[in-house]
């Protein structure tokens, strides 16, 4: 009974970690080229329900759900994930690189938006469905994202804990393993570091800062858009429902402190994230207020590894030098 109940929350926690590593994977590519995207959280919303159209629209364009195309049902979503948060990602550039605005105002004006913007589609998607419940549900779609291995189910705990999920939880860890390899072993990770440490060198060193920013903050908001999808299409079974992320972007942005923008470590640290979020429903006889103190832990286990890490005041432990500064190349 206890080793089903482990299995279980592990399991659990694996699931709520996973948007959480897609949105700190892609913030920790954004913020080592010095941009400091706080519009992660907003960026996911439309990552999600841009995913939502695109399977809304062609489920509703069948006959039948029996007709649908298993291919087109998965790369249609994506692919609308995929431009709905490069777009974002695109005019967050735009604004703070090309224009130099704030990127803290910045940061908090596109969650702003991507949080409207989810709500406002989502909306508009359950009055054309017409349902009494406010929400949009694309099983037939979402049954493909939620698709295990096929001998998941024959190796036992093993196959529970490690292979009965989605392609999506798996594209996430390949995904911050490449960020990691590419960070710390490539020349254009290096160049990547360098504008995000001081952009005025490596403008020098000729290295095009401008499009250094661009090329990291729209590829970091694609991978944080997939979160979005994934949380739509696999943990919440194709179902939308306003305002139904909760505060999971945010806590993305606090796993890139936990994992001292280091996107392997991200891998490990959304486990224990998502395993925080969730421990209250396993702890019985809990008031609510305990509960809501319980849900704290993962930004109270941050704080502690800020102040760690900023004590031992270790180079590699810290974030970008210019992190959150914009670079004027006439003051080189």
């Amino acid at each position: 009974m206890v080793s089903s109940t482990i299995i279980t929350f592990l399991q659990r926690a694996v699931c709520q970690g996973i948007p959480l590593l897609y949105g700190a994977t892609g913030e920790i590519l954004t913020e080592k080229s010095g941009n400091l995207n706080l519009g992660i959280p907003g960026i996911m919303y439309v990552g999600g329900i841009s995913g939502v159209i695109g399977s809304f629209l062609y489920e509703n364009s069948l006959a039948s759900r029996d007709l649908i195309n298993p291919v087109l049902a998965v790369l249609i979503p994506v692919i609308c994930t995929v431009f709905g948060s490069m777009l974002v990602g695109l005019i967050y550039c735009f604004l703070t690189v090309t224009l130099r605005a704030n990127q803290n105002v910045t940061g908090l004006a596109i969650t702003t938006f991507g949080v409207g913007f989810g709500n406002f589609f989502g909306g508009s998607l359950v009055k054309l469905t017409g349902s009494d419940v406010p929400s949009v549900a694309l099983t037939a779609t979402s049954n493909f994202f939620r698709k295990t291995l096929p001998f998941a189910e024959t190796t036992g705990w093993f196959g529970k804990v490690f292979l009965s999920y989605g392609f999506l939880a798996y594209a996430a860890i390949i995904i911050a393993i490449l960020c990691a390899v590419f960070l710390r072993r490539t020349r254009g990770g290096l160049h990547l570091r360098a504008v995000g440490e001081n952009p005025a060198t490596a403008d020098a060193a000729g290295i095009n800062v401008e499009k250094t920013k661009y090329f990291a903050t729209c590829i970091g908001s694609v991978i944080a858009g997939l979160g979005g999808l994934y949380y739509v299409m696999d943990y919440a079974c194709g179902v939308w429902s306003n305002e139904g992320f909760g505060d999971r972007g945010w806590l993305a942005i606090a796993l890139v402190i936990f994992a001292i923008w280091k996107p392997d470590f991200a891998i490990f640290g959304s486990i224990l994230f998502g395993g925080l979020y969730i421990v209250y429903l396993y702890i019985p006889g809990l008031a609510l207020r305990t509960q809501e103190l319980i849900k704290m832990l993962p930004y109270v286990v941050t704080i502690i590894v800020l102040i760690i890490s900023s004590m031992r005041n270790k180079k590699e432990n810290q974030g970008p030098q210019s992190l959150g500064l914009s670079y004027f190349r006439e003051e080189r």
